[in-house]
């Protein structure tokens, strides 16, 4: 069943470093076509995307998200949106009340889809052009300063960035959970001791994988990062900043 797009999508690995060396105008139009070709709910198309050249444009926010090297230094930077803000322009241009359809959580979840499924489209595209890339969450660590940075109005949210560029390593594929853990048929697996069989199963290819790449210094599981990580609850602030930006209200 393999042909050239699976084989680019399951060799996909984050990329964090980068050869000195900017894309080109007609690939970064390429990328965002792509992203454009994306599915997208009843044809809203509400995501925006926001790409940075400037080098200190960049590098202030590889500060704000978390001093990550690899946003300052790649060949070219993608900011993905959520965006309602045209929508609300184009109730005024109809002369129709559309504020409660904006500010609802269902067209919240419509950005925020729009917006996954083209970035995903454009991450494939990049690497199929022998290109590498990385997801960026860590804009969301402070967003009121990315949107002033970034210029953009109410009803726009920066969700997350994507470095692309010419990779500069080859770093292993990190294992994904099971396909019989992630893929149910007809309905929910509800077995909770199968469940746990499977996650201590992935546990171990995890910390084998772990292990090899580092020689031994870290033998981490996956639910030990997780539980680690969701006990220590990060960006809190965000409920409060949505709401700020006209999303989410009803």
């Amino acid at each position: 069943m393999m042909n050239p797009v699976i084989e680019t999508i399951l060799q996909h690995r984050s990329i964090r470093k980068f050869e000195d060396r900017p894309l080109t105008d007609e690939q970064i139009r390429t990328i965002v076509e792509c992203a454009q070709a994306a599915s997208t709910s009843s044809f809203v198309q509400a995501y925006s995307i926001i790409g940075v050249k400037n080098k200190e444009t960049k590098r202030k926010l590889a500060e704000l998200a978390g001093n990550q090297s690899y946003v300052e230094h790649n060949g070219h930077f993608f900011v993905f949106c959520a965006d309602l803000h045209r929508h609300e322009v184009a109730g005024e241009m109809e002369q129709k009340d559309v504020l409660p359809s904006l500010e609802s959580t269902e067209k919240f979840m419509v950005a925020l889809i729009d917006a996954a499924l083209a970035a995903q489209n454009a991450a494939i595209a990049a690497e199929s052009m022998g290109l590498g890339i990385c997801y960026i969450g860590g804009l969301r660590n402070n967003l009121p300063e990315v949107c002033k940075l970034l210029k953009v109005p109410k009803r726009v949210i920066p969700l997350f960035g994507l470095a692309v560029g010419y990779p500069a390593q080859q770093p292993d594929k990190k294992p994904r959970l099971p396909f019989e853990h992630v893929y149910h048929e007809e309905t929910y697996e509800q077995d909770r001791t199968k469940f746990e069989s499977q996650l201590r199963q992935y546990n171990d290819t995890v910390s084998a994988y772990y292990i090899k790449r580092t020689n031994g210094k870290r033998r981490d599981t996956w639910t030990g990062q997780i539980a680690n990580m969701l006990s220590n609850p990060a960006r809190m602030y965000m409920k409060e900043f949505v709401e700020g930006k006209g999303f989410n209200l009803r």
